[in-house]
């Protein structure tokens, strides 16, 4: 339990790639502030299970985000994982939906990252990781926000990483193909019924297309590369944007 005394929030944590990312921080003994939305009851349930801090702060307003921080104390681990799309031609593209996908993607983490620094550098140890996507490395049609922001985390994360480079903190990126969550789980019927598909072509043919092993990641494998990010190990690990996506953004 490498991690024991040390804290880290994470943004988006009730489900999918935050929620493991925040068990297997917990796993090495990390103390866990959890961030999201979801049942009471179920959120309950896992600041039980990690003996966790939470906040359901909106990360869309710059207030709440300073609050949460605040509230959260010296925060030692910090991954930006929280995020959100939305499918449109730039035509069509509504502009609310726009800034909304930018918020969270993008200026949140400047927002959570801009007030976490200066505890990590004070204490001279520290871990930045985004999670950001293999949409930060290359692009798809109808997603220009996301691409947008996403190709922004990249960038942002590389320039953290040479402002900090010698003190101790290091900020890298995470960058998924598609991830087995319940919200792709989830989409699998209607895209069934949608195009006429059997599941297994949804699975391969629609959702898998891009991934050459035919295979989707799964969160703990996510959860995993978080942890050895934190490593002393991976102390000159920093500005990279490490791919976990089947091969996706290989060729």
């Amino acid at each position: 339990m490498f991690l024991k005394g040390k804290r880290a929030l994470i943004t988006g944590s009730t489900s999918g790639i935050g929620l493991a990312v925040a068990r297997a921080l917990h796993a090495e003994g990390a103390e866990i502030v959890l961030n999201g939305f979801g049942e009471d009851s179920e959120i309950a349930k896992l600041r039980e299970e990690m003996s966790a801090d939470y906040s359901n702060a909106n990360l869309l307003e710059a207030p709440a985000i300073e609050q949460m921080m605040a509230d959260a104390g010296d925060i030692d681990i910090l991954v930006n994982n929280a995020g959100m799309q939305h499918v449109s031609p730039v035509e069509e593209f509504p502009a609310e939906k726009w800034d909304a996908v930018i918020g969270l993607n993008l200026t949140a983490p400047f927002h959570t990252t801009r007030l976490a620094v200066p505890g990590m550098k004070s204490r001279g140890w520290g871990r930045i990781i985004n999670t950001a996507s293999a949409h930060s490395l290359t692009a798809s049609p109808f997603k220009s926000a996301y691409n947008a922001s996403k190709h922004g985390i990249a960038g942002f994360t590389k320039t953290i990483a040479l402002e900090l480079a010698q003190t101790g903190v290091t900020a890298n990126c995470i960058s998924p193909g598609y991830v087995w969550t319940p919200l792709i789980e989830g989409q699998i019927p209607d895209t069934m019924k949608a195009r006429g598909l059997s599941r297994d072509e949804v699975i391969n043919d629609v959702l898998l297309a891009k991934q050459p092993t035919k295979k989707f990641v799964q969160p703990n494998e996510v959860g995993a590369l978080a942890v050895f990010l934190c490593r002393e190990e991976a102390g000159n690990v920093t500005g990279a944007n490490w791919s976990i996506d089947g091969g996706w953004t290989a060729g």
